[in-house]
């Protein structure tokens, strides 16, 4: 059997990858260990070192796409009747150098999440709104809910040469997680 792979350079999509015939190298067992060993996980790796594709196959995971991991080490390792809500907040695509593009972000992040769960907010502070979707998504399902943030440190990373524009970004996150 002599078959082509594509080298999925740059896609960060898992569903892309596994659909679309590119070469992948299962991680589902780290995946797997790290949901079942621990509670809350910061994964710190150089840029381009596949974080955002490993979130995204976290999230096919959580949400139960069984499909996408046939032949994977998570097949068998899974319980796919268990599905569970995924919060993914990502921070790659602003340029965070004023305090409002942070606000922005996360206001358009948190009304599409409200809106894929069929919730109006109830509040208008971005901190309580997040704390108030995480509440009722959990009630809304049943399970526990799932957070994936990517990206966490390009608001304190993009104001860096500007340090109270940098100060007043990590304080506003350290507020919102």
């Amino acid at each position: 059997m002599n078959q082509q792979y594509k080298l999925p350079i740059g896609i960060q999509t898992f569903s892309h990858i596994r659909l679309g015939g590119y070469y992948y190298v299962d991680k589902t067992a780290l995946a797997l260990d790290l949901v079942n060993n621990g509670k809350h996980h910061l994964l710190s790796r150089p840029r381009r070192f596949g974080k955002s594709l490993f979130l995204d196959t976290l999230k096919e995971l959580f949400v139960g796409n069984s499909a996408l991991f046939e032949g994977l080490n998570a097949e068998h390792h899974w319980d796919w009747s268990t599905k569970y809500t995924v919060l993914r907040f990502s921070f790659g695509s602003h340029y965070y150098t004023n305090r409002q593009a942070l606000d922005e972000s996360l206001n358009v992040q948190l009304t599409h999440q409200e809106t894929e769960l069929g919730f109006k907010p109830q509040f208008k502070d971005t901190c309580k709104r997040f704390a108030d979707l995480i509440v009722r998504a959990n009630k809304q399902s049943g399970q526990p809910v799932v957070i994936l943030i990517d990206e966490y440190d390009k608001p304190i990373l993009d104001a860096i040469n500007l340090p109270d524009i940098a100060k007043e970004n990590r304080h506003y996150l350290s507020r919102f997680y």
